[in-house]
């Protein structure tokens, strides 16, 4: 015999399901609400600061080059702070400043990433609780067009403007660019601008460059790249 299936059942069902049609819209809605919001303040914030001095060096690693150009820029800008994302080795970064005669107390380098989604995965939680709102971002032709479009997006998310240093390197560049990587770690830029509004990973390896202990570098050894004409 087959069991019928009671009316009441399938109109509570029914309910059920419209009741949560209804509650995803608003959710769905709320969420819109919230992004909008957001974007607007955000763009607010980026306009403002684009008519604002730079107020942190941000260098990514990869060229010792563009170390040496920091530190020119560190003697024209002695109050302005640096931050350098996995550079070269540190004792040849301090040898770099020295032979400019640049200030060491406003620069910090970070040695936790590994890639260039790292230098900002790592990075923006550092320029924040600097309170840098315009960042002059350093790096080679060889990285782009990647490098700049995953400031532009990440450090946008947080209402840091970006402007940029193209330094020029000599020889073969160590790196190469593909639309492959390029499209990978944008997507991925797009996704960590919202999620590094609540998460912020700190390094813990963050050295200012005046603690760098020379003597001790000294002792077991260290190589610099032949770009920066350095001597020991």
């Amino acid at each position: 015999m087959k069991r019928k299936f009671p009316i009441k059942s399938l109109i509570s069902i029914k309910k059920f399901f419209a009741n949560l049609w209804q509650s995803l819209q608003k959710l769905t809605s709320g969420l819109y609400f919230v992004l909008g919001t957001w974007l607007i303040f955000t763009t607010i914030t980026l306009v403002f600061a684009s008519s604002q001095p730079v107020d942190a060096f941000f260098v990514l690693g990869g060229s010792i080059r563009r170390e040496t150009y920091v530190a020119g820029q560190a003697k024209q800008y002695p109050q302005t702070p640096i931050l350098i994302s996995h550079g070269s080795p540190d004792p040849c970064i301090w040898l770099i400043f020295q032979a400019e005669l640049a200030r060491l107390q406003n620069v910090w380098l970070e040695n936790c990433a590994n890639s260039t989604f790292e230098n900002f995965y790592y990075g923006i939680p550092i320029l924040r609780r600097w309170g840098v709102h315009k960042v002059m971002l350093i790096t080679s032709p060889s990285h782009l067009p990647r490098a700049l479009w995953m400031a532009k997006i990440l450090l946008g998310a947080h209402g840091i403007w970006v402007e940029t240093e193209i330094v020029e390197e000599l020889g073969v560049p160590g790196n190469n660019e593909s639309w492959s990587k390029t499209g990978l770690d944008v997507t991925r830029s797009l996704f960590w601008a919202i999620v590094s509004q609540i998460i912020q990973p700190q390094c813990s390896n963050v050295t200012r460059l005046t603690e760098v202990d020379m003597q001790a570098w000294e002792h077991r050894g260290f190589h610099c790249e032949h770009q920066g004409g350095l001597s020991r």
